[in-house]
C-alpha cells in the first residue's frame, strides 16, 4: 500500500482530505503542529480522529519558533477579526511562511518514513489573500520537494481548485462526522459564530442545505 503524509490541523478542510486519502486507499501518516496558536481545539480534535481510526499520528511542537512568526491575530494577542472575509480581515490571520515551514517538515517526515508524497489543504477560496495556498506556491514546493532529497516526494493539494462549500460536499458524500472538527479562530467552550472561519464554515453549511453540528456562541 502506497504511503502519504497528511497535514491534519483538526479543521474540516484536513479532516475531510484526511478520509478522502483513506477512501483512495492511501496508508496515511496525519501531521500535526502546535506553532503557538491562540488554542489547542485543533489538535485536540485531530489526536480523537487518528485515534478512533488508528493511524499513526504526531503532532510536533514547534513553539520555540513562535517569536519568529510574530504579527498574525492566531498566534498574536491583537483581535480575531469578525465577519465576513475581506482583504484586510484574511491578512491579520497570516501566519508568516508558515505552510513553507510546515511542509518542510513534513516533507522531512515523508523521506523518513518512505512516503511518496505530502497532502495539504489548501482550497480554492484560500487564494486571494493567502500566498501560500496559490497554486504557485503548490507547485514550486512540489518542484523543489522532488529534488531536495535523494528521495522524490511530490507535495499536493488535492483540494486547491475547490471552495470550502464543495469540499463540504465531498464529505458529506462520504457520510463524515463534522462533529469531530474545529473551525473557530478562538478557543472557548462553544464556537463564536463571528470570526471569518466561522461565517465560512456556516455559509458552507447552510449552501447544502444542512445545519452544522457544532455548537455556536452565536450562529447568525
Amino acid at each position: 500500500m502506497s504511503r502519504i503524509v497528511v497535514i491534519y490541523s483538526g479543521g474540516m478542510d484536513s479532516y475531510t482530505l484526511l478520509h478522502r486519502a483513506l477512501a483512495e486507499g492511501w496508508r496515511v501518516d496525519a501531521l500535526s503542529f502546535d506553532y503557538g496558536q491562540r488554542h489547542a481545539r485543533e489538535l485536540d480534535c485531530a489526536r480523537a480522529v487518528t485515534r478512533e481510526l488508528g493511524i499513526d499520528h504526531e503532532v510536533v511542537d514547534i513553539t520555540g519558533i513562535q517569536s519568529l512568526l510574530a504579527g498574525s491575530a492566531l498566534t498574536d494577542s491583537e483581535p480575531v477579526p469578525e465577519g465576513h472575509y475581506e482583504e484586510a480581515s484574511m491578512k491579520a490571520t497570516v501566519v508568516p511562511n508558515r505552510n513553507m515551514i510546515l511542509l518542510s517538515l513534513a516533507i522531512g517526515h515523508a523521506v523518513s518514513r518512505g512516503a511518496e508524497a505530502v497532502w495539504y489543504g489548501a482550497h480554492g477560496g484560500d487564494h486571494a489573500i493567502y500566498p501560500d495556498c496559490r497554486p504557485e506556491f503548490i507547485e514550486q514546493m512540489d518542484r523543489v520537494a522532488r529534488v531536495a532529497n535523494y528521495e522524490s516526494v511530490r507535495v499536493e493539494a488535492p483540494f486547491m481548485h475547490l471552495t470550502k462549500g464543495q469540499i463540504l460536499g465531498d464529505g458529506l458524500a462520504m457520510d463524515l462526522d463534522y462533529s469531530r472538527t474545529w473551525t473557530c479562530y478562538n478557543g472557548r467552550n462553544l464556537a463564536c459564530g463571528r470570526c471569518g472561519a466561522c461565517t465560512e464554515r456556516l455559509e458552507a453549511f447552510a449552501a447544502h442545505g444542512v445545519t452544522d453540528p457544532l455548537s455556536y456562541e452565536d450562529a447568525r
